[in-house]
């Protein structure tokens, strides 16, 4: 039960963070394109490379913990079904070129982040 507490307070709170940064960056960047969940999917990926990293080196986190920050936090910010929706959206409206170019973003950008923030960590640590 305190899993399950842990994971859906976490869930809440990516959720609130992934709806103010999405729409923030939609504000400055315009709707013609899914920027903001794309920004949300790569930062997401950036800070679990990081947490990750301090997790497995510096801190022995509970399992709650870790369920509240990776399955709750972390999911509940970045989201695919958000991302798939993004995609078909844009196939609908016949943006074959921008819909292609969001999967490959979101798909390699979002890999480089989780990747940064594990080097980026390593490199703060040394």
């Amino acid at each position: 039960m305190n899993m399950l507490l842990a994971v859906a307070c976490g869930g809440a709170l990516g959720a609130m963070g992934r709806h103010l940064i999405s729409g923030q960056v939609m504000r400055w960047a315009g709707t013609a394109f899914p920027w903001g969940t794309l920004t949300v999917n790569v930062l997401g990926s950036f800070i679990l490379g990081v947490l990750m990293e301090y997790l497995a080196l510096r801190w022995s986190a509970t399992q709650e913990m870790r369920g509240f920050l990776v399955v709750g936090l972390l999911g509940g910010f970045t989201t695919f079904s958000a991302f798939s929706m993004d995609v078909v959206l844009l196939l609908e409206r016949g943006s074959l070129g921008p819909a292609f170019a969001y999967i490959a973003g979101n798909l390699l950008l979002s890999i480089c982040g989780l990747f940064a923030g594990l080097v980026i960590f390593r490199q703060v640590l040394a």
